[in-house]
């Protein structure tokens, strides 16, 4: 499967830089040194050149690697806009994958509800975004950027004596804009990887 994926990022590569008016500096955007454009992805440092993506200065052959290209390839000179936030569901063309967005996006996070509010600074801070609690609700909330461009809105509930903790992710609005549909709920899903890492290493 790694060999696909693989062939996949490359096949990505050689279309994004086959195209010499791409405006990967600014519309990415990223700083340009002469061999990759660097930026933040998933919480690291990101290198983009001709022959291969970066991750935290490991190359990346799987589901991240495709994202990262993908965004890449889907880069304009829009700017991210973040409100109002928008459920997965309710970008068009989602439906097929609303169900394992649900499942592999915000159920992971739910028993750990109590760790992820103890890290929550930790996690704004590396993945570069902000406490939301005063605009998104819930016992509390935080907006990061697992891309330059993708924000997400992560709502949580703790558990009480009626009812259980739960995790809610939203989009910035046009956060299709900047990936495929299908790329969008991956999008999610490795978010919610990254923060249980975060959490983990805290």
């Amino acid at each position: 499967m790694e060999d696909n994926y693989q062939k996949i990022i490359q096949e990505n590569l050689r279309r994004l830089f086959a195209d010499p008016a791409a405006a990967l500096e600014i519309n990415l955007p990223a700083t340009r040194n002469p061999r990759a454009f660097i930026f933040r992805a998933f919480g690291k440092e990101c290198r983009i050149q001709p022959d291969a993506i970066q991750l935290g200065g490991t190359p990346q052959n799987g589901v991240p690697g495709i994202l990262i290209s993908l965004y890449a390839l889907s880069a304009s000179p829009r700017r991210c806009v973040t409100e109002p936030l928008r459920a997965y569901k309710d970008f068009p063309d989602s439906m097929p994958y609303a169900g394992a967005f649900a499942t592999h996006t915000q159920q992971p996070l739910v028993p750990h509800v109590p760790r992820i509010k103890a890290s929550q600074a930790k996690i704004i801070e590396q993945l570069g975004g902000k406490d939301a609690s005063n605009t998104a609700g819930g016992d509390f909330s935080f907006l990061v950027y697992p891309l330059p461009k993708i924000a997400l809105c992560y709502i949580f509930y703790e558990a009480d004596e009626d009812f259980s903790a739960s995790a809610t992710c939203l989009f910035s609005n046009n956060a299709d804009a900047f990936m495929p549909i299908d790329g969008l709920a991956d999008v999610g899903e490795y978010t919610s990887k990254t923060i249980l890492e975060i959490v983990a290493a805290a």
